[in-house]
């Protein structure tokens, strides 16, 4: 049984809005606003999300004039067209990203506004006078390198304050950025900075992941000469901070900002290219997906400074690199004036309480991290509510996958039964979550606690029907500012087409299985291309993966269906396992496992075998790679089916390869 049992008893409230949230939190001063300037009352969160949904041109204007966003020229209307793809959102406007970013509402000059933690170097930080005049000072050395409007400058950076400081600059004249993290393979960065061809790339020397260092000068050197369009290498000297090992022709970091500059800003039109994101690109060429400016702007706000209840007086720090669009997602604390902590390094050495550390260290108000990470404290029996002063901590975030219901317990009983548990779901596609929290709305245990405002979010059944109370595919039916401006390099659109509206036109196809409850609370239950159905039952695999890595024997696990060619028998179910460390994973385990998920599942779904593997292949940003296993298994050419230097561990596939050529194998060996 989920969290959510359509027709039975409600899962726990483990939080609920105070008394005073219309007071206290600035969706409530949102909803307050919208009394007094637009005359409009609302009986609840859900009749506010409603409008928002049903009037889009009417709720992102008020977005907009809540916020104050500034432009030079003012937008003849806020949505033109609402086809997708393609709508036409704020006509005419020109503004700017990084303008709003260094507006820096409620700071002063001296305020700190971006604390930097790292492995690899001592604590950093800028205070908003000196945020904007590095800002203005990489400004004036990109200008110098001959960037302008419209050019890319990619960086292959780690999530560290000079990547803010660039990625502002870069905006502020028009620049297109994108970024890959250090820890990336080399044809995992050609393969994203190659489809879009950069002017200048900033770099790295190397990192300290952990106690480990590593020399990344070497790759740097591969990736620039497969990069023909490169005028310019910036280097950032990281784990030689002397720079007395310099990358061969390349300009120092020091030498970028040596000249003081004015901080102007190009104004641009609303849907000017912000940045460029990418696909996980386990397979094929990662999609190069193109953000702009007046959508990222507006989305931001809403998303931070309402559903994330974040201000002035607020430390918000993500766990991130610089190739998760969480990266680009915690930078916009700053549009809401809030300090933003980066943090480059292991959050699991020397101990998995790293993060938590950071946070008590750092004052940290709203931390966020992934499920995973937070899965795994909870199977380290941690309890730093408890072991660190985290007084400070009044939000806790999570994203990457779905996080089962004892996770938001553990949140609750290990580190605060006082503060809310804000899962979010959404995507790179519109870099931000279209589910998630509200300081109006409870938190339900296992559940995403709703539909954001201005995100039509539905569910259809078979038939393309939206449900309630019903697993269905995860739809967006009407658009968002946030959504993709374009794919680079996709000048017809039908490439963007195909990812997106092929399956229903003009609706949004996401790719995962959503229950929407009768509460307005939301339940993700794994991709719809990842999906679990034998003998005409349906599960989503983060339900199996409840159930299996609730074991406290079990560390991590994989699963995926091999459905039978001919369609018309059960196939074959393979469970992959990681034991934690000491633990065999014999016939008594492996009998333990089949019995909680023929109790809590189905008998259906226990697995034709449980096979143990090292460890579960990943990406980079922590998605489990069903699709891509799957293939494998089903003799998918290996490089074909998952590009290696996409994955977090290059060689976690390798026991995957291994089976799959003993089952294709004659009188090969059926696990």
């Amino acid at each position: 049984m989920t969290s959510t049992d359509i027709g039975g008893t409600a899962p726990a409230v483990l939080w609920s809005p105070s008394p005073d949230a219309i007071a206290a939190s600035r969706m409530g001063r949102y909803v307050a606003w919208l009394a007094s300037e637009r005359g409009l009352q609302f009986d609840g969160y859900d009749a506010l999300w409603r409008w928002s949904v049903d009037e889009p041109g009417a709720f992102w204007q008020s977005i907009w004039d809540f916020f104050e966003v500034r432009a030079l020229v003012q937008p003849t209307g806020a949505l033109a067209s609402a086809t997708m793809p393609g709508a036409e959102w704020f006509p005419g406007a020109t503004l700017n990203y990084a303008e709003h970013a260094l507006r820096l509402p409620g700071r002063g000059p001296g305020d700190v506004v971006v604390i930097g933690r790292s492995q690899t170097r001592a604590p950093s930080r800028l205070t908003s006078d000196e945020l904007r005049d590095a800002v203005a000072r990489c400004r004036t050395g990109l200008l110098r390198l001959g960037v302008r409007r419209g050019d890319r400058v990619a960086a292959f950076l780690p999530n560290v304050p000079e990547a803010i400081v660039a990625l502002l600059a870069t905006a502020s004249l028009g620049a297109i950025w994108s970024s890959c993290a250090p820890e990336f393979g080399i044809r995992a960065v050609i393969d994203r900075f190659g489809q879009i061809e950069p002017r200048v790339l900033l770099v790295i020397d190397g990192y300290r992941y952990g106690d480990k260092a590593v020399d990344r000068r070497a790759e740097v050197q591969e990736i620039r000469a497969a990069l023909p369009s490169l005028e310019a290498t910036v280097v950032l000297p990281y784990l030689d901070p002397a720079g007395t090992q310099m990358i061969p022709g390349a300009v120092s970091w020091t030498d970028l900002l040596s000249e003081p500059g004015s901080l102007a800003f190009e104004a641009v039109p609303f849907d000017h290219p912000l940045y460029i994101l990418y696909s996980s690109g386990t397979t094929g060429l990662p999609k190069p997906i193109v953000h702009g400016h007046g959508g990222i702007t507006l989305e931001h706000l809403k998303a931070l400074g309402l559903h994330t209840d974040l201000g002035p007086g607020d430390r918000f720090c993500w766990f991130t690199t610089t190739g998760w669009m969480m990266w680009n997602y915690l930078v916009s604390g700053l549009l809401v004036g809030s300090t933003v902590v980066t943090f480059d390094g292991n959050p699991a050495w020397p101990d998995l309480s790293g993060l938590w550390r950071l946070a008590a260290e750092t004052g940290t108000t709203y931390l966020g991290t992934s499920a995973p990470y937070l899965m795994a404290c909870r199977k380290a029996e941690l309890t730093p509510g408890r072991d660190l002063d985290l007084a400070g901590l009044r939000g806790v975030g999570s994203t990457g996958a779905p996080l089962p219901a004892t996770g938001f317990e553990w949140l609750r009983d290990a580190v605060s039964a006082s503060i809310p548990v804000g899962s979010l779901s959404g995507g790179t596609d519109v870099c931000t979550g279209f589910l998630g929290p509200s300081p109006l709305v409870p938190v339900w245990s296992g559940e995403i606690s709703c539909r954001m405002l201005g995100a039509r979010v539905e569910a259809f059944d078979e038939g393309g029907h939206s449900v309630i109370g019903r697993e269905g595919e995860l739809v967006i039916t009407a658009p968002m500012p946030s959504m993709p401006v374009g794919l680079w390099g996709d000048a017809d659109g039908s490439r963007l087409r195909d990812a997106y509206f092929a399956t229903y036109p003009g609706v949004w196809r996401h790719g995962d299985w959503l229950t929407i409850t009768e509460r307005g609370s939301c339940v993700v239950t794994g991709r719809s291309d990842a999906t679990l159905k034998r003998g005409g039952v349906r599960i989503g695999t983060s339900e199996f993966y409840g159930i299996v890595e609730g074991l406290p024997e079990i560390a991590d696990s994989l699963v995926v269906h091999l459905e039978d060619s001919a369609g018309d028998g059960p196939g074959e179910l393979l469970l992959f396992v990681v034991p934690r460390e000491g633990v065999a994973l014999d016939e008594v385990l492996r009998r333990r496992i089949g019995a909680a998920l023929r109790d809590e599942l189905s008998p259906r779904h226990v697995p034709d075998a449980i096979i143990g593997v090292p460890v579960v292949p990943r990406t980079l940003s922590g998605k489990k790679l069903e699709v891509p296993v799957k293939r494998i298994l089903l003799g998918a050419p290996p490089d074909v089916a998952a590009s290696k230097d996409a994955l977090a561990d290059p060689g976690s596939l390798v026991p995957f390869e291994a089976l799959a050529r003993e089952r294709a194998r004659p009188g090969g060996i059926r696990p």
